[in-house]
């Protein structure tokens, strides 16, 4: 993958890259004069980015995540299905200790948060709001953005008061623990950080918090490749209406920008029966609506070989008769037509999409390892927009790669304007460490990335005000979620389309409704709720 990626690079910028490392003490300065042509110099870098020449930290005592593990990618499945179970010695760990955590990022993390509930309140935990009430701290990291690493090394310094109280204990996980950087950084200026465990081994919390607890260890666990999925983990759902489930695990895609293949390792798809036995029982205790979580949802399947893929999984998840279903992300480079028959075909199946294009500049989506022709995303978005009806589009959008060009970023803004997106998720591109493009001389300012980010958010709420009018003195079915916070008379909830809906009437939690949409804005449709509380689409 790195070696067709440098290959579009000029030998400057690979010059540049070997450098840097220099510069960084990654590398000495004598390994690069036996560098002598262009392609060695690739093969050069892209050991580096394997980690053969990285300076390593030895703590015996501690498993350290490893980039150059987390790299690996074998095609023969390996992936071993196990039930998790918790030893009779770790059953009554939390016993009159309360527990408490933060989450930050994706979905998957939200998932993950409600695994980490469902094993703390299996071996004793109960759960509070109050920090300050807690004897266990946990917070849940994101890697995806340099800022939501700040953040969390912001809020471990902010908690280290806690750590005088008795009987405290303070914990990371998620993808920020996967990186080697951020584990150093832990283990030699956060001493007051207890436990540090990673994506791949949130089943061996229990273990973890045993030797934290009882044997008053430090505990730096990391796993750097995961060959097995964890099933029957124990949860606390955030909802009793709606759910996340995941179909599979990790991502094989390595665009160059992106940490989450390191994060997060190779794909692992869950088998069938498990997932439509967790579907199941989801309906039998009232759950309106699951979301089918994937980092690419259009693979599911392709690491087990046996022709069942994910428009297979879609249908037979529509054949449950759960009310709504959904299922982020799905990204357009393997996006299969299939999809959307069996979306047009299930009315259960709700006309929502995401589908991340980052850049409408090709040569952009080259450098990022994005293997996908604009005009074969523009087919895909009449695909949908022609057999669902009145479907809603959203997307994610990189602004400021490494370079971008005014007119490079001029295409994006064409093709948002040729699309008209309902909504779109948008970043200036953050420089992660180990990845191929955070190598890259950047010669663009941030004063100039923030004006093209100012641009471009212009034309989303644009055209999510324009997309959300449509529906103005239409009737929505919506599923009721709650109260507003800043009007008790008001109820929320969300219309087929993934549109906020505000009503007033006379409902509880976990209705299906009609609304009539009297108003909207770029945020959200106002309407009144009317008499009958079902009705198919």
């Amino acid at each position: 993958m790195f070696l067709s990626t440098s290959a579009l690079l000029s030998v400057k910028d690979l010059v540049f890259m070997a450098l840097q490392l220099v510069a960084a003490n990654a590398i000495g300065k004598e390994q690069i004069g036996s560098v002598n042509n262009d392609n060695n110099l690739i093969l050069f870098i892209h050991s580096i980015m394997s980690g053969n020449y990285m300076k390593k930290n030895n703590y015996d005592k501690y498993f350290l995540p490893n980039m150059n593990d987390a790299r690996k990618r074998t095609y023969k499945s390996l992936i071993k299905t196990n039930k998790f179970t918790i030893s009779n010695q770790y059953k009554n760990i939390g016993k009159n200790f309360y527990y408490y955590i933060r989450t930050y990022g994706c979905q998957a993390n939200i998932r993950d948060t409600e695994q980490i509930k469902g094993i703390l309140e299996a071996i004793g935990f109960k759960e509070t709001e109050n920090v300050n009430q807690a004897n266990l701290v946990i917070l849940n990291t994101c890697a995806v953005r340099e800022n939501a690493e700040n953040k969390v090394f912001g809020e471990i310094g902010l908690l280290k008061r806690l750590t005088n109280k008795k009987n405290f204990y303070f914990g990371v996980c998620g993808c920020m623990a996967q990186e080697k950087s951020v584990v150093d950084k832990i283990v030699n200026k956060s001493k007051h950080i207890n436990f540090v465990i990673g994506t791949h081994n949130i089943h061996m919390l229990p273990e973890v918090l045993y030797r934290a607890i009882k044997l008053k260890e430090r505990v730096i666990h990391v796993l750097s490749k995961e060959e097995e999925i964890i099933e029957n983990l124990p949860s606390v759902r955030q909802s009793n209406i709606k759910a996340f489930v995941n179909i599979m695990y990790g991502c094989d895609k390595f665009c160059t920008y992106c940490i989450v293949p390191y994060t997060r390792g190779r794909i692992r798809s869950r088998g069938k029966d498990d997932i439509l036995n967790e579907i199941n029982n989801l309906v039998k205790h009232g759950c309106k609506e699951v979301t089918l979580l994937g980092q690419n949802v259009n693979s599911y399947g392709i690491d087990i070989n046996n022709k069942y893929y994910f428009s297979n999984l879609l249908e037979d998840v529509a054949k449950t008769n759960i009310p709504r279903v959904r299922f982020v992300t799905c990204n357009p480079w393997n996006f299969d037509l299939k999809i959307i028959k069996v979306m047009k075909k299930y009315k259960n199946i709700m006309p929502y999409i995401h589908l991340p294009v980052q850049s409408g500049d090709e040569q952009i989506l080259i450098k990022m390892n994005r293997e996908m022709l604009i005009n074969d995303y523009l087919k895909i978005i009449k695909s949908l927009k022609k057999e669902i009806k009145d479907i809603s589009i959203s997307t994610d959008i990189i602004v400021g790669f490494p370079n971008e060009s005014n007119i490079q970023f001029q295409h994006t803004l064409d093709l948002y304007n040729k699309v008209k997106f309902d909504n779109a998720y948008t970043f200036i591109y953050s420089k992660r460490e180990g990845t191929p493009a955070s190598l890259i001389e950047d010669k663009i300012s941030n004063t100039i990335k923030q004006k093209r980010l100012q641009m471009l958010n212009e034309l989303v709420k644009k055209y999510a005000k324009w997309n959300n009018e449509k529906y103005l003195n239409q009737i929505l079915q919506v599923l009721v979620e709650g109260r507003s916070k800043t009007n008790k008379n008001v109820w929320f909830g969300y219309s087929p389309q993934w549109k906020v809906v505000n009503f007033m009437g006379d409902t509880k939690i976990g209705d299906i409704v009609d609304v009539k949409i009297l108003s909207a804005s770029r945020f959200s449709l106002n309407g009144i709720l009317l008499g009958n509380k079902f009705r198919e689409r």
